[in-house]
């Protein structure tokens, strides 16, 4: 694999609550992008409560590039029921100016590796259809599309369906 040197290198480590307004401004993208069923933008004080209730079993991690934060990504709880706690649920968010720029690449392979150790089997995610890079991104690291939910949520003003993918850590 040849090393691009065009392209300044990301650095994913852990997040801190230094970079709690980073997270806000990129989730807040996220969702006057419609790349979430969210539809109010949320204060770094919302965000703030959402990475204290993320404990080490379920880490938030940025993507640095130039010093700058440039995306997050975090393992969730997938279901509160004892039965599914070798399951996590994921997000991953890349700031606007940075999409297609690889930034993905690099937080969710980290992700994965993270979640290894920590005991998990399985990983699941919910995504849009016709966000394509993203479910490209998703197969390119080993999930596969275990269906679609037809119609799931209502995204500005239409029923929008929602594909549903896994990864089983070996």
């Amino acid at each position: 694999m040849l090393l691009d040197l065009t392209r300044p290198p990301v650095l994913v480590r852990s997040a801190t609550p230094n970079d709690i307004a980073d997270i806000t401004l990129i989730y807040n993208q996220g969702i006057e992008d419609s790349c979430t069923f969210e539809t109010e933008i949320r204060s770094e004080e919302e965000r703030l409560e959402w990475f204290k209730n993320h404990d080490e079993r379920h880490p938030v991690l940025v993507a640095v590039q130039l010093g700058q934060v440039v995306g997050w990504a975090s393992l969730n709880v997938y279901n509160a029921r004892y039965g599914y706690r070798f399951v996590a649920d994921l997000s991953i968010y890349i700031e606007r100016a940075f999409r297609g720029s690889g930034i993905g690449s690099a937080l969710l392979p980290a992700l994965i590796e993270r979640a290894r150790p920590l005991g998990f089997h399985k990983l699941v995610l919910t995504t849009f259809p016709h966000t394509t890079a993203g479910v490209k991104l998703y197969a390119k690291n080993g999930f596969r599309h275990v269906g679609d939910y037809k119609e799931q949520g209502l995204l500005n003003g239409v029923w929008t369906d929602v594909r549903v993918m896994e990864l089983i850590l070996e």
